[in-house]
Order: C-alpha cells, then structure tokens, then sequence
C-alpha cells in the first residue's frame, strides 16, 4: 500500500505543476500579444524612416557626418538584449552562442537583461561597461539612455563599432538569435542592403522622391540620425520581448502537455498496482478459506 501512497502524492504532485504551467502558459500569452503588436507596429516606422535617410544620404558626404564615418580598428561594443526570467526554453542560449561566435578579444558589452548578464560578468569581469533595466511592455523613454551611452561611447573614439544583439521575433514559434550593427550606420541599417526589410521599389522610390530639407540636409541629419538610433535600440528592445514571451508560452505549453501525459502514465500504473494488491488480497482469502476447510 505504500506503494500506492508514493503513487498517488506523485500524481497530485504532478497536477499541481501543471496547474502552475498552463497559468504561466496564460499569462505569457496574454503579454506576448501586447509584445507582438508592440514589434509590428514600429515595422511600418522604421521603413519610413529608412526611404528618408536614403534620400537624406545621397544628399550629404558619408565621411562629413562622424555617425557613418567607417573606422579601420576591432573594438567593438555589444548591448546584449536577454531575459530577466528563465523558463523560456533555449532562447538565452542561442543568443548567448551567438552573441560568443560574433565577438572578439576586443568587444566590451552592455547588458540588458539579468540571465546573460550574469553569464557575461562571469566570463568577462573586465568587459561589462553598463547594465540597464527595461520595463514590460518597453516604454520608448527606456530606451533613450541606452541609445544615448552607445552613441556617446561611439562618439568619444572608444570603439570602432557598435552592435546589438538580440532575438529577433519572427512568429511565435520561430525567434532568430541576431546581431546587427548599429554604429557606424551601415549599409543595410539605412536600407541600401537587400537585406534591409525595404524592396527594390521602395528604395528606388526613396531616392527619387523629392523631399525639401530645411535647413540644410546635413543639419536634418544631425536631428534625424540620434532620432533613427533611438527608434532602432527601441524595435530590438520590443522585438526582444516578444521572443521571450513568444519562447515561455511555447515552453510552458510543452511543460504543461507533458504533465498531462505524465499524469496519465501515472494513473495506469496506479491501477495496475491497485489491481495487483486486490488481485493479492483476494488470493491470501482464497488460500485461507481453503486452509480451513
């Protein structure tokens, strides 16, 4: 009968769990629609922004403006985007893998999100240059600091380069670990890539529409480029979070369906113990009754 005691705490143990899972399950799926629109809504932004500075980038010298202006060195800066939260199944990891694989000897880092940041300070105790902290859903002001130390860092000739990592949010099944560079202005940051999120008609429409810069193109840029960063820390900052609520809903849902298997597996071998010390009870009655006989 202990047997059957063990069983049983095991089955209630288990449903409890999944109690706690499809809870989670719920929760992750009423944040990761927010999320999710929160990422899709800035998209139609941000190819609006990328058809000005086309046309605004044809107008002016690369070299005039030091946001674009390309450096020859190594050192690298990486705002690495992970999750304050585990249980999202291996979204930390892929991004951690590919955050090892894209950096260098040289690349110092700046962390939001306490699961890599923890791994980063550990690996690289010299390395971290600042943490930041992000709300949820991200509100658009927790992002301007950020953009505001890389740019300054970038600016004041500490690195060459600055990068973000991130999970980039696909569909709610699918989240790509990414690394894009931020500063200089790249090619494919201002759409002029083919990967750039822009078709061929909306950057050949970009640099033959007409637009009137007052008062300068130059000065329009100095305003537009801290704008056009800004808005780019923010889409990663939003993208970021749908992956993670995308990954808990996915992982708590899997959590939740292999808790119910498990329960069942549990309640078959359940009866067939009960079944078995039935079945052994009514032999020791059996095997008495003819003893007394």
């Amino acid at each position: 009968m202990a047997n059957l005691r063990d069983i049983r705490r095991r089955i209630k143990s288990v449903k409890n769990t999944a109690q706690i899972t499809r809870a989670m399950q719920l929760v992750a799926a009423a944040k990761m629609k927010k999320a999710q629109d929160q990422a899709i809504a800035g998209r139609d932004y941000a190819t609006q922004l990328n058809q000005v500075l086309i046309n605004l980038k044809s107008n002016v010298e690369e070299e005039s403006h030091p946001l674009l202006q390309k450096r020859e060195g190594q050192r690298e800066l990486m705002l690495v985007i992970s999750t304050d939260k585990g249980l999202c199944g291996a979204l930390n990891t892929n991004l951690f893998k590919k955050v090892r694989s894209s950096s260098g000897d040289e690349t110092h880092y700046v962390t939001v999100g306490r699961k890599l940041r923890n791994i980063l300070s550990k690996l690289y105790t010299d390395r971290i240059e600042a943490d930041f902290e992000v709300k949820d859903p991200v509100p658009f002001a927790d992002a301007r600091p950020i953009a505001k130390f890389l740019t300054k860092a970038f600016l004041e000739g500490g690195y060459d380069k600055v990068t973000i990592a991130f999970n980039s949010f696909v569909n709610v099944m699918n989240q790509v670990p990414t690394v894009v560079q931020l500063l200089p202005l790249s090619a494919q940051a201002v759409g002029e890539d083919e990967d750039s999120g822009l078709t061929e008609e909306q950057k050949s429409a970009a640099l033959t529409k007409e637009y009137a810069f007052e008062p300068s193109p130059m000065q329009v840029l100095d305003t537009l480029l801290p704008l056009y960063i800004n808005f780019q820390v923010y889409q990663t900052l939003v993208e970021a979070r749908a992956s993670e609520h995308s990954a808990r809903m996915v992982a708590m849902k899997a959590a939740t369906d292999n808790a119910k298997k498990f329960i069942k597996e549990l309640t078959l071998q359940y009866n067939k113990a009960r079944q078995a010390a039935i079945t052994s009870e009514l032999l020791e009655i059996t095997t008495a009754m003819k003893a007394m006989e």
